[in-house]
């Protein structure tokens, strides 16, 4: 199902206009993007807009972030609540659930869940070392200790034991799949940073079952293989205007088709240089 049909970007006059990021070359060519697949995939060089969009449509669509503050009091996002105040969204089927998830703030998260963890179980070690101070029953501490025993079960089941301490791409997927509902809007920004492409394989046959259900993503990402994604829309911000094309014509999927054919020929150029 799509439930984001369209955008409109109506940037400000003025002042304004010439900063920060209404000065980005891509996002002022921008009148509307339509949605017409359940996987859009926004691709192009660092610093042309991409995430930087994908952020406004966050800000635009009140999306919760995970592994981060809330699109809402990220200070690092006050421009991008601009471009999101200039937004315009048109739905189909006006949905509130998903989530906004930038790889770079998964890191974080992954580490404040452990630490969460250990906290807890700290917790739950001193009240049973006061309750048998105090000769108390082995019944009052089990009261005490269930609320914190159950947050911990909850934790366990969604993130597993020790989030921390699996791979980056294990737990970035294991994150992704527990925060998971059907029908929701998700936008990931360059989710294929801590994945291998193994990892990246699994992440594809994740979306396709979660479309299946309802979803629809909007994707910012550098990664050919993510990119093969079936039936999907692709954007280049390394045009202007933005403009949609296909798979086979990226520079990201010659460029490794290229060099995975002939790795010598490229680092033969690169020892000359």
């Amino acid at each position: 199902m799509l439930h984001l049909a369209s955008l409109r970007l109506a940037p400000p006059a003025g002042p304004a206009a010439e900063r920060f990021p209404f000065s980005v070359p891509a996002l002022r060519s921008i009148e509307t993007l339509e949605f017409r697949a359940p996987v859009t995939f926004l691709v192009g060089e660092n610093g042309s807009g991409k995430s930087t969009l994908l952020e406004g449509i966050a800000a635009a669509a009140g999306l919760p972030a995970i592994g981060s503050e809330s699109v809402e009091r990220d200070e690092t996002l006050e421009a991008q609540r601009a471009l999101g105040r200039c937004v315009r969204l048109s739905w189909r089927s006006r949905t509130r659930r998903g989530f906004f998830l930038r790889a770079e703030d998964f890191f974080g998260f992954a580490k404040r869940l452990a630490q969460t963890r250990a906290e807890m179980l700290a917790r739950v070690a001193e009240l049973e070392a006061e309750y048998h101070a105090q000769g108390r029953s082995d019944y009052a501490l089990t009261l005490a200790r269930m609320p914190m025993r159950a947050s911990l079960a909850d934790m366990e089941r969604r993130y597993g034991i020790d989030l921390d301490a699996s791979s980056h791409g294990q737990s970035f997927l294991r994150v992704f799949e527990s925060r998971f509902v059907p029908g929701g809007l998700y936008l990931l920004d360059e989710p294929e940073a801590p994945l291998s492409p193994q990892s990246q394989l699994a992440l594809i046959a994740m979306m396709r079952g979660m479309v299946a259900e309802d979803a629809q993503f909007v994707v910012a990402t550098h990664s050919p293989i993510l990119l093969a994604f079936p039936g999907a829309r692709i954007w280049s911000f390394d045009e202007l205007p933005v403009s949609e094309v296909q798979y086979e014509e990226l520079p990201h999927v010659r460029l490794t088709r290229d060099f995975l054919n002939a790795p010598e020929r490229f680092l033969r150029h690169l020892e000359e240089g």
